[in-house]
């Protein structure tokens, strides 16, 4: 057996990247038909901070939000019963997900400072009925593909000491590789922010967090054939989804300059940015920059097949109030209130100079 931390290599990293891939093709398929789609992100966003609180793993946190998700797609639910559904999606995914010591406690989750600030209250009844009622949902199978179940695999080849930063050879390897892993972890974030992601298949997801990453570090080829061999998506395939991604990415730039200039005496002085934007990234087609002569890379017609193809319900169906028994009160007007992705990415490429 491989080391934990280094699944992804060797056979055994292989075999479990076919069989992700085998289980995306049978995933069901998002409406997005929800009555309460609006507030989507405010309770994704509460996944996230409970999930960073007890430092789950990244794919956790996905398998969380996306059991949500197709939840939410489902039931027509109270905002009182999601803020349970979402902390029952949580606790699920990280007993599928995490090793037992690691899955919060009931005591823990009602101690925290946002569950009393938002009056939640969890009992051990009412997370019992709820994880019941996600089960017979999904029926009973919480093998989900998320996109963070890909980004180990594509990050062990996602950095090569062939790769050039800004035309020219990279000083240090290493560096570069933790940089590519805070990105994608960054992008994999942005990810769950918008339900529109899911109309994309999670490894082209993943594959686009990579191609983001490589953009905003100036690495080039932006998408060298290895990487192309390994996913199985040629750059044009990957194009909608990495536009999104640097938007997103633009917008939060934006937000930290606007910030900036906010302080004293510095309104004027940073009133512009010198990053480029994405549309800026995604005409020049597998990025090339001015240092390099170009260098066209192979980009065999391999399109990749549709993964959402299978319904799972048509239409909202009204949830049974008394199949939950739970004291769980909620706050009537909830803010819609967003985490802030950019919390420890403020700043833009390139990101060698912090």
């Amino acid at each position: 057996m491989e080391l934990e931390d280094q699944w992804w290599k060797g056979q055994l990293a292989a075999d479990i990247y076919q069989a992700l891939r085998y289980k995306e093709l049978k995933l069901p398929s998002f409406k997005g038909q929800s009555p309460q789609l609006n507030l989507r992100r405010y309770f994704a966003d509460l996944i996230a901070i409970v999930s960073n609180r007890f430092r789950l793993c990244p794919t956790a946190r996905h398998l969380a939000v996306y059991l949500l998700d197709l939840f939410m797609d489902r039931y027509d639910v109270t905002v009182q019963q999601l803020h349970m559904v979402s902390l029952s999606c949580l606790l699920l995914a990280s007993k599928f997900e995490e090793r037992e010591d690691r899955v919060p406690k009931l005591e823990t989750l009602n101690n925290l400072g946002c569950m009393s600030s938002m009056n939640l209250v969890l009992t051990k009844q009412g997370l019992l009925h709820m994880e019941l009622l996600l089960l017979e949902t999904f029926q009973w199978n919480l093998y989900l593909p998320t996109a963070a179940h890909f980004t180990d695999y594509y990050l062990s080849i996602a950095v090569h000491e062939g790769d050039l930063h800004d035309g020219w050879p990279m000083k240090c390897l290493e560096k570069t590789k933790l940089y590519m892993a805070k990105y994608v972890d960054y992008f994999l974030e942005v990810s769950l922010q918008d339900h529109l992601f899911l109309c994309f298949a999670p490894s082209l997801v993943a594959a686009a967090c990579v191609a983001a990453s490589r953009l905003i570090l100036h690495l080039s080829p932006t998408w060298p054939p290895r990487l192309q061999r390994l996913t199985g998506y040629a750059w044009e395939n990957l194009i909608p989804c990495t536009e999104k991604l640097l938007i997103a990415h633009d917008s939060d730039v934006k937000e930290a300059n606007k910030q900036k200039c906010q302080q004293p005496n510095q309104q004027q002085q940073q009133g512009q940015t010198v990053y480029h934007t994405s549309a800026q990234y995604l005409n020049r087609t597998n990025a090339q920059y001015p240092q390099q002569a170009p260098q066209p890379v192979a980009a065999p017609n391999h399109l990749p097949a549709s993964y959402l193809s299978h319904s799972t319900a048509n239409g909202p169906q009204s949830i049974n109030t008394q199949t939950i028994s739970t004291s769980l009160e909620a706050k009537s007007n909830i803010p819609n209130r967003a985490f802030q992705v950019s919390m420890h990415y403020a700043c833009a490429a390139p990101c060698f100079d912090r």
